[in-house]
Order: C-alpha cells, then structure tokens, then sequence
C-alpha cells in the first residue's frame, strides 16, 4: 500500500503536521473533505466511490489489518487504532473534531459506516457532531430475508430458544460471549472468533473449552462455516442481525446444513441521527463541494 497509514494517537489527534497524509490537511485543491469512520464491510467500496466524487477523505479503522483493504490515493488519508484511545471515543471524537477546525480543515461531512452493534462510537459520533453542529451521516445496512430464522430481541432470553445439551454455535463477536453462556446453562457452547488474542482471551474468560473455538475469518463462500458445523455437528448457530454479508452467510450455512438460525436483533440507531442506505446517503452527499 502506498502513502502513510497514520496512528490515532491518545484522544484521536493526528499529531502529523498538515500536508503529511497526501494532500488530506485540507490545504490546496478543490471540494469537500469527509471523515469517514467505518470497517472492512462497506467502508472500502464506500470509499472508493467518494474518492471517485471529488471528495478528500479521512477512514479511521480499528486495525492494520483493516487497513489493507482500501487502497492508495493522493486524497485518502488512513488513521488506524481506537478513537480517543484508553480516554474512550467520546473523547477522541470531540478532540477529532476541534483539531481538524484548528488546522483550518473542518469536515464537510462524518460518516459513520461503522458496524451496526458498534454502539458506543456510534452514540460518541452523534454525540460529538451534535455538540459541534457537524454533519453527520449514518450508513443505513439493509434488512435481509430472515425468513426461516427465529429473531431474538436480546441475550437474555437465549436459555428459554435453547434446550440442554444443544449444540450451539456462537457467531456473535467476542464482546458479548460471557453473556450470551451465563444466558443459556446446559448449552454446548461453540464460537467462531476472529484470530485475535484479546477475542480469545474474552472467549476463555467466558469460560469456554478451547476446544470449542475457532479463531477464523469469515470464509467469503461459506466453505468455513459449513465445515465447522459438521466438524462440530451443530445443531443451531447464534448469529448477529447486521445486515451484511455475515449474516447473509450464515443464512446460506443453516439452509444448506438444516440448522436452526437464531438471529440477535440490532441495537436501534442513535436518536436524531440521519441514517440512509448506501445509495439514499450518496445523493444526500451530492459531488464534492455541492453536498450540505
């Protein structure tokens, strides 16, 4: 990858002097700048369209990892790490914010496109636009096809859709883990994490067996999914309702295998937000220089 990926420093302040990140300080050229906070879902594709309207961009991204997903660009500036850092988002955000006023950079617009049960950032970005009067955009994921499905509306309520001995699969994150196995006791649990050590730390905190784990990426065809469940003889599998392509993966899983699919229902947006889909918020946007 070309061009610099930056840090997010403590309160998310970038501490590289302006003109540093390939003409992303705001000083020169034409047209509006956007920072965009998002992932690995529909923030590379997202991206690339804005980039290809005109607009000059800030992606803030948990990780390097995330990171190699969106490519070089003289008006893409990429800062990896947790916004605000030990001090919370909240923080970082409204530091954010002030810091790209100070440099004479303000953003025409935010956009968070982060995931749908990322909550905390989600509330510190409308929180943080708000007191500013900074605009703010919400990226709106679809509903998909759950017929088939049993939703469920919280964690709380695992143990009464589970009887004892079941084996369920886990697909959830591992923030929630503990809670979703103190829900259902006499459960078999399983969970497919990602290869990280702190989600596998929070998984055997949670008192699970390491032999019931599967620190993997999701498989873009399903072909992993598909073989831990037989690997493991699964009997029904947990699993966000985010909208994206996980879900719908593991809509594909259980059809293909018989299993029964439990669907934990999204958080709500945050209040006095305007959240769109892709195409409603691109509009919105208009070509840079014309969106507001």
């Amino acid at each position: 990858m070309g061009g610099p990926i930056l840090m997010h420093p403590p309160h998310g302040i970038q501490a590289d002097p302006p003109g540093r990140a390939g003409g992303c300080d705001g000083s020169g050229g034409a047209g509006g700048r956007i920072w965009l906070v998002a992932g690995t879902g529909e923030g590379p594709p997202l991206a690339r369209e804005l980039l290809a309207r005109g607009w000059r961009l800030k992606v803030s991204l948990v990780s390097r990892a995330a990171a190699l997903a969106y490519g070089a660009h003289p008006r893409l500036e990429l800062a990896v790490g947790a916004i605000g850092g030990p001090d919370g988002p909240e923080a970082g955000v409204a530091a954010e914010l002030a810091d790209a006023g100070l440099r004479g950079a303000p953003y025409t617009w935010v956009i968070d496109a982060t995931h749908p049960f990322a909550t905390r950032i989600s509330t510190a970005l409308a929180v943080g636009c708000a007191d500013r009067s900074q605009p703010l955009l919400r990226l709106l994921r679809p509903d998909l096809n759950a017929a088939g499905a049993q939703p469920l509306a919280d964690l709380a309520g695992l143990g009464r859709l589970c009887r004892p001995g079941e084996r369920l699969l886990l697909a959830i994150g591992a923030r929630r883990l503990a809670e979703a196995v103190a829900a259902s006791p006499g459960v078999l649990h399983h969970a497919r994490l990602l290869p990280q050590g702190g989600a596998l730390a929070t998984a055997l905190a949670a008192g699970m067996a390491p032999q019931r784990l599967a620190p993997l990426r999701p498989g873009g065809d399903g072909r992993i999914e598909r073989a831990l469940c037989r690997h493991w003889q699964i009997d029904t599998v947990l699993c966000r309702r985010s909208g994206g392509a996980n879900e719908e993966r593991w809509h594909r899983t259980c059809a293909a295998l018989g299993l029964r699919l439990l669907l934990l229902e999204r958080p709500g947006e945050p209040d006095r937000v305007e959240a769109l889909p892709l195409e409603e918020l691109l509009q919105r946007l208009g070509e840079s220089g014309t969106g507001g």
